[in-house]
């Protein structure tokens, strides 16, 4: 009997995808390192003076997640002065789960909305990548809200409540996810919102 080749994937390949894979896994686990991750990827380059800025988190905390970042290979820092750092899109699927910088953007809602705050100790993160595929579609006019309770299986009101709140995510991811349409085949430019948000994030002004 002939053995069957197991993959074939060369193997640099596969230590690629499995480190992006545990990259991602750390962001979903810590909504506050995400946050500074997906600012940066959005509107960066930005000094770290400029991060603790527009998030409004302590100095100290953001040289970590900045350093955390850069161990994980996910940003960059130019060693010119002002040192700047630049952030590189993430995309991963998982489990039929699409992760992207949008996928992101709700986890680090977390740290700024109580409703998402309160999905994910209910739910769990994954029901929230999840929801916000749910929510897209609802704001594509592909379903109602009551409708996106039923494939997440819970209560009407927390459906509604959260597609609320992740339109923020979505609108932003909209604008500056180049992995947006990965999560939103086909209905991605068809997403829109009753309420214009203001997606452009001015980054402060920063010596250092």
């Amino acid at each position: 009997m002939t053995p069957r080749p197991v993959s074939e994937t060369p193997s640099q390949d596969l230590e690629a995808g499995i480190n992006q894979l545990a990259t991602v896994g750390r962001l979903l686990e810590h909504p506050e390192l995400a946050r500074v991750y997906v600012y940066v990827c959005y509107y960066g380059p930005a000094t770290r003076p400029q991060i603790k800025e527009a998030l409004a988190i302590p100095k100290t905390t953001v040289y970590d997640h900045v350093e955390t970042l850069e161990a994980l290979g996910i940003v960059t820092l130019e060693d010119d002065r002002p040192v700047e750092v630049t952030a590189e899109p993430v995309q991963i699927t998982t489990d039929g789960i699409v992760v992207t910088p949008t996928t992101l953007h709700a986890v680090a809602l977390q740290e700024v909305d109580e409703d998402v705050s309160y999905f994910v100790e209910r739910h769990g993160v994954g029901k929230l990548a999840a929801a916000v595929r749910q929510a897209g579609l609802h704001y594509a006019g592909q379903i109602t809200q009551r409708m996106i309770a039923d494939p997440l299986d819970i209560p009407t009101g927390e459906a509604i409540s959260i597609a609320l709140a992740l339109r923020p995510a979505l609108a932003v991811g909209q604008e500056y996810d180049p992995y947006f349409d990965v999560i939103f085949p086909e209905i991605a430019g068809d997403i829109e919102f009753e309420t214009d948000f203001d997606v452009a994030a001015p980054l402060p002004d920063s010596e250092s």
